[in-house]
């Protein structure tokens, strides 16, 4: 006991030591931080106002050769002391030293006098450049951050930009219309950037002596210039529009294409709402991302360094004061779009359940009305809908606080402007029409700027759109469709070789375990057994839908794989238990996938699934609309349309799930009489029947997914084991 207690004080002591060790750690670097802080400070302002004692080299030499001096003893200070240095530290000491240099060089250049900060060294301008080189530097920071502390976000930027060239170059069949709107963009900047500066000649020509001449030569050129840039804009935008329809369709053909070619595997695990979202709205996205956020990007720029140009002409000092507003209005434009990205994504997704919801009940509207869950599904359908609501929501706050921040921002700008516009007019360094040009142009700067933030974030959420697109358009199918083997005959000898194999959605059960089986041609097999036990995994693997995990399936000796995917299917063709219609007429699901079959060949189908006779009794014949899944038709006869639709292509290999529950007594001999035509082709049927299960050539037992019997019907009845036990379950089944 004495020894335990002795443990626990050792360690508790141990554990006091480290604290204490880390306490001092963290004491040691904060005074180190803080000597840092005050040296620094002590030798900056030192400099500083070091620099003013000489006059060597000229005015403008002796600031950068401060600034200079300054960098480097106070980088070295810091280094010294702290034994490292941040790239941001770096970046604000760089900014902090030259800015001033800087100032006074725009000052010499664009007015030709000197700054106030210019000559004698003041506190007041000291505090000044901190002031803007620290707010230059938390900029910097929050809007671009370290590559070290963001590699991620760098490498998600570069993912970004790889994107965007890629929907770039899938606009090569539309590049006519981009330069055509590229031209109508150009010539509306150029005629929008003069109106405010015509506007402004006018004023000061009313304003002072008039003259008619100029005033009707101010008003012509100011008309002609808005005429242009509102011909031009029109034309832009529906060249634009053009491009965007062009390439949506394009785009929606494309991923159309590459969804049908995926594996059955693939929309067993991919919800049908996210998959019609791509299609539906994801498609317009990616035409965004070019056709309207690149161009309006591009005209947003070159319009805002042509009006920069013009206001610098105006008034300099007026123009650095409204891109002071810069860094205010990019980190206000940077959090929204950090939030709004954010919100837009979890948008989309909750978006995509909405949709997959529907459509489940939708497809499903005969299980909701037969087991009266109407209620529940509307209720589960208001429950997505409120999920999307609530998001909604958030992002219009969002939206709501950045509108306020940004007009707050604006209006204070407006003011100061106005302030300082008037004491300029006193000074005469500008006229009345200046002033109102200027303001014109700041309206108009603001808005392009907040643009050119807002459009980033935009083509970011476009380029995701792109992203998941790509990720359809690239994912290749796990089913290999490459085959090239076409022989002139088929005997249609299958053999099942140790399969094993467990379904995409559920990859912990397997459903077949080493199976192996062999189907003869001019035979017919039946497959029987509880349900559940792998008799429709083994029709799904032989019609290529899924791959198995172990062994393989030979037809005539050959790896299925090893066939041309059309020609395989057009010799191995199944009819399901509920067979799937599609919109048109009965001619057209027939013929399906076979549009140069003649009418002679299209009846003899019909007559062999016994389906001509009723077909016929219709108004239109064979030119009847079936409706949305075959609703206009009967059950029974859908069935009989499926059949006639398999036997139209003359397979060698044909498979029969469950196809007789829907026929009676008289149209499933009509039809096995009909199959018993075929002597050479072999003969697949899944059937809880027995009068079916009777005319099989081969009756195969699965249970299990293992084949635990085979033989003849009174061989197996002979044998007395599973099959003679299931022989009544199968018989009453089909009896009921």
């Amino acid at each position: 006991m004495k020894v335990k207690l002795n443990r626990n004080k050792s360690g508790a002591s141990s554990a006091q030591v480290k604290r204490g060790q880390l306490l001092l750690k963290m004491a040691d670097r904060m005074i180190r931080k803080v000597v840092a802080l005050i040296l620094a400070l002590c030798l900056d302002l030192s400099l500083f106002y070091a620099s003013d004692r000489f006059s060597f080299f000229g005015h403008v030499a002796r600031l950068w050769l401060s600034a200079a001096l300054r960098w480097s003893a106070v980088s070295f200070t810091v280094q010294v002391i702290l034994g490292d240095l941040k790239p941001a530290l770096i970046r604000y000491i760089t900014a902090h030293s030259l800015l001033q240099a800087v100032f006074e060089s725009g000052s010499r250049t664009l007015h030709g006098e000197d700054s106030l900060c210019g000559r004698a060294a003041d506190a007041r301008c000291w505090l000044m450049f901190t002031g803007a080189a620290l707010g230059a530097a938390l900029f910097w920071e929050t809007t671009i951050p370290d590559a070290d502390d963001a590699a991620e976000t760098k490498e998600e930027k570069q993912k970004s930009r790889v994107l965007f060239m890629r929907v770039l170059r899938l606009f090569k069949p539309d590049y006519l219309l981009l330069l055509a709107g590229l031209l109508f963009l150009s010539l509306a900047v150029l005629c929008e950037m003069f109106i405010p500066f015509y506007t402004g000649r006018v004023i000061d020509i009313l304003g002072s002596h008039f003259e008619q001449n100029e005033f009707l030569s101010a008003l012509l050129f100011m008309g002609l210039y808005s005429v242009g840039s509102s011909v031009s804009a029109g034309c832009r935008g529906g060249v634009l529009m053009c491009a965007i329809s062009s390439f949506t369709c394009r785009m929606k053909v494309k991923l159309f294409e590459a969804l049908t070619k995926q594996e059955i595997g693939f929309f067993e695990t991919i919800k049908t709402g996210e998959i019609t979202s791509r299609l539906s709205k994801d498609t317009t996205l990616m035409a965004r991302t070019v056709c309207l956020n690149a161009n309006v990007l591009l005209r947003t720029f070159i319009k805002t360094v042509g009006m920069i140009s013009l206001m610098m002409s105006l008034s300099w000092k007026l123009t650095l004061l409204v891109l002071m507003e810069t860094p205010i209005t990019g980190l206000i434009q940077n959090i929204y779009d950090t939030k709004y990205q954010k919100l837009f994504q979890d948008m989309q997704n909750s978006m995509a359940r909405t949709n997959d919801t529907a459509n489940e009940v939708v497809f499903g509207i005969r299980v909701v009305r037969s087991f009266h869950t109407e209620t529940h599904e509307a209720s589960r359908y208001d429950k997505r809908l409120m999920e999307t609501h609530s998001l909604k929501k958030h992002r219009d706050t969002v939206r709501a606080i950045y509108l306020l921040a940004r007009r707050l921002t604006g209006l204070a700008m407006q003011v100061f402007i106005l302030y300082y516009g008037r004491l300029f007019i006193q000074k005469g360094q500008m006229t009345t029409g200046n002033l109102v040009s200027f303001i014109l142009y700041q309206s108009d700067l603001g808005d392009n700027i907040r643009t050119l933030t807002y459009i980033f974030g935009d083509m970011l959420n476009s380029v995701v759109a792109a992203g998941k697109v790509f990720e359809y358009l690239d994912r290749k199918p796990q089913i290999s469709t490459d085959g090239k083997l076409k022989p002139d005959e088929m005997k249609g000898h299958v053999t099942y070789r140790h399969l094993s194999f467990a379904y995409p959605s559920n990859p912990s059960r397997t459903v077949l375990q080493e199976l192996s089986l062999e189907l003869k041609p001019g035979q017919m097999t039946a497959l029987v057994g509880p349900s559940g036990e792998g008799k429709s995994t083994c029709v799904s693997l032989l019609q290529r839908f899924y791959e198995p995990q172990d062994g393989e399936i030979l037809l005539d000796g050959n790896p299925l794989r090893s066939y041309d995917h059309h020609y395989f299917h057009k010799k191995v063709t199944a009819v399901s238990q509920e067979p799937v219609l599609l919109s048109g007429s009965i001619r057209d699901n027939i013929t399906y996938g076979l549009p140069n079959c003649s009418m002679e060949e299209i009846k003899e189908a019909a007559c062999k699934a016994n389906a001509h006779d009723f077909i016929m009794k219709l108004d239109q014949g064979y030119d009847t609309e079936v409706g949305e899944g075959g609703g206009q038709l009967a059950k029974s006869e859908r069935q009989r349309i499926g059949i006639a639709r398999a036997l139209i292509r003359k397979p060698q290999v044909l498979i029969l799930d469950e196809i007789t529950s829907s026929l009676d007594i008289e149209n499933e001999n009509k039809v096995l009489q009909a199959l018993a035509n075929c002597p050479n082709q072999t003969l697949v049927v899944i059937a809880h029947s027995l009068k079916t299960i009777e005319r099989a050539d081969q009756i195969v037992v699965i249970i299990g997914g293992k084949v635990k019997e085979k033989g003849t019907h009174q061989e197996l009845m002979d044998l007395k084991g599973v099959y003679y036990k299931l022989k009544e379950e199968l018989f009453t089944e089909r009896t009921n």
